[in-house]
């Protein structure tokens, strides 16, 4: 991690993902950063906002015998200060993540897990305030379903209900910024985050004059032409 990495991080948790998703569709991003499907399961507040590089965890079926096997469980090599970042395979009906995993994960100081794909144990997870983003939970544990397959390589989480050319798919390199909160979760590539902090700061400050105008009763529209030019 950078030495600059505790500064871009308090700057990024500072704006929502509704504004890096902006600043990041300005910067030419065809998805705006956004991780799609993903909603907070915990904790149950919902002003907890998660921010940090990201430490990818590639799923493969359990069935798949020519994938690469892990030597050590991928919690137990978890960053600390890291967010893991799971792509487990569309339609399975497991979870890859449960309450055991989060003892370990805090142990370690990671600071909260994404899942594409699903979790379970949820009251676990909420009586410890640890942040799981998933796609949904599960009764059904990780095997004989799924299996980790590798930790620390790119993965690239597709679109569940919609084809690659209608929502294109977002890859998440490790080291990443992820940031999620109860809006959704948005992917910051590296290196485009000082871009990104300067452009959301940018658009918050036309979004105030734009809220400001709109309270004293002027219109949408002109208030969006005066502001955002359109």
């Amino acid at each position: 991690m950078s030495s600059n990495a505790p500064d871009i991080r308090a700057k990024l948790a500072g704006f929502s993902t509704c504004e890096l998703s902006d600043a990041l569709i300005k910067l030419g991003t065809p998805h705006g950063g956004h991780v799609p499907d993903i909603h907070m399961l915990s904790p149950s507040d919902p002003t907890t906002r998660l921010c940090g590089p990201a430490y990818t965890v590639q799923m493969v079926l359990g069935s798949d015998k020519a994938a690469p096997k892990l030597s050590a469980h991928f919690v137990d090599t978890a960053p600390e200060g890291s967010v893991v970042v799971i792509n487990a395979p569309h339609h399975v009906k497991n979870a890859v993540w449960g309450g055991l995993m989060t003892a370990g994960a805090q142990a370690r100081g990671a600071l909260g897990v994404i899942i594409s794909g699903r979790c379970r144990d949820l009251a676990e997870h909420r009586a410890t305030s640890f942040p799981v983003f998933a796609r949904g939970h599960s009764t059904l544990g990780q095997s004989p379903f799924t299996r980790p397959s590798e930790v620390n390589v790119p993965v690239v989480i597709r679109p569940s209900d919609v084809s690659e050319e209608d929502f294109a798919p977002v890859e998440v390199t490790p080291g990443d910024w992820m940031v999620a909160d109860e809006d959704g979760v948005v992917c910051v590539p590296a290196k485009f985050a000082e871009e990104t902090i300067a452009l959301a700061a940018k658009g918050r400050e036309v979004d105030e004059r734009c809220m400001e105008d709109i309270k004293a009763g002027n219109g949408v529209q002109v208030t969006f032409k005066k502001h955002r030019g359109k």
